[in-house]
């Protein structure tokens, strides 16, 4: 029988198999406690022109952030890989697993685009297997699509910029049978009323769950993403990072922030009722054809003429997300839950617009 290890080193593109990382000072440096003279990093011992001490190297493995997450989501440290945004977790998952121009991945658009750059960066081939009509999975287009070069397969649950979850049952069916690694995007899992699928990471070795500080925590402009899965897949990925990729003012306020977490829980509350408000009060518009269900802290609408709104609602100040090119989003704006002062102006252009014939 197969361990995890043999699982994921069959997975591992040999070149990252045998990489030796690169060792940073910090990481040759004997663990001590106490204060100690630091002159192995060649860092300025006078320090900065900043009033706050930037002159030393922030912590490579982000151990006193990723021992807070541990804590709140239940997993072992060694599970966590942190990144500068989800974005850097998805283009280490291509370094480490895809082999340039000979492994293949597969989405289902409409979905989120950074899957398909990132397989262009990379030189892995696209496959795709739409969603349906309803924008649901196609079981047999992804299946038919599938082979033994197929690595990474990335589900976004909710998914953007259509706001549903993926069924549960196609999940699964899809961690039992890909013969690569299964990518669930939870980017706004904290929106949703579905359970999160990073209680199964121990379960299934190829299942890589990817979360963010970005959306429901409000901390966007701070950059902090995680990747949660075996030990195997973690060590890869911090194998092929950036010895220093989190600086030290994002990790000592995302600790800080993972402090306030009935503060974040009431903001989110706020974003549900808006978005409620949202969902009703849209379909009622002359310009509004259809509002779809969503379990993030958006929605995508389908309106009379989507062009000629978006250029109506940035003219007034208002930019929203023009999906109209993406598969079965024709005429579609994804529109992003704001304020209860930013909802009503946005529906206040909204109903003032007259869709161009």
């Amino acid at each position: 029988m197969n361990t995890v290890s043999d699982i994921i080193n069959a997975l591992a593109r040999p070149n990252i198999r045998a990489l030796k990382p690169y060792s940073s000072a910090r990481d040759e440096a004997p663990k001590g406690n106490g204060d100690r003279i630091m002159l192995d990093a060649n860092e300025n011992s006078f320090g900065g022109p900043l009033t706050e001490d930037f002159s030393r190297y922030p912590d490579p493995h982000q151990t006193a952030l990723k021992a807070a997450l541990a804590e709140m989501k239940g997993v072992l440290p060694e599970q966590i890989f942190l990144g500068n945004g989800s974005d850097e977790a998805i283009d280490l998952l291509f370094r480490a697993f895809v082999e340039p121009g000979q492994d293949n991945i597969l989405t289902m658009p409409p979905t989120y685009g950074m899957y398909a750059v990132q397989a262009n960066i990379h030189g892995a081939e696209i496959r795709e297997a739409p969603l349906q009509a309803n924008f649901e999975p196609d079981l047999l287009a992804l299946q038919a699509a599938t082979d033994g070069h197929s690595k990474l397969l990335f589900l976004c649950s909710p998914n953007n910029p259509t706001g549903n979850h993926l069924p549960r049952e196609f999940v699964l069916k899809m961690l039992q049978e890909f013969p690569g690694i299964v990518v669930v995007d939870e980017a706004y899992q904290d929106f949703s009323t579905q359970t999160s699928w990073l209680p199964w990471i121990d379960q299934f070795p190829n299942l890589v769950v990817l979360q963010t500080l970005s959306k429901a925590w409000g901390l966007a402009g701070l950059r902090v993403g995680m990747a949660y899965s075996n030990p195997f897949v973690i060590r890869l990925l911090n194998k092929v990072k950036y010895p220093y990729n989190l600086n030290a003012m994002t990790l000592r306020l995302g600790l800080e922030a993972l402090k306030a977490p009935s503060l974040v829980a009431s903001k989110v509350a706020d974003i549900l009722l808006e978005r409620d408000r949202l969902q009703v009060t849209l379909p009622r518009l002359n310009c509004v054809e259809k509002v779809f269900p969503s379990e993030g802290n958006f929605l995508l609408v389908r309106v009379k003429d989507a062009d000629g709104l978006y250029q109506y609602l940035a003219q007034n100040g208002i930019i929203v997300r023009n999906r109209s090119r993406e598969p079965r989003c024709e005429n579609c704006l994804r529109i992003t839950v704001g304020t209860a002062a930013e909802n009503n102006r946005l529906l206040e252009l909204m109903g003032n617009y007259l869709p161009q014939s």
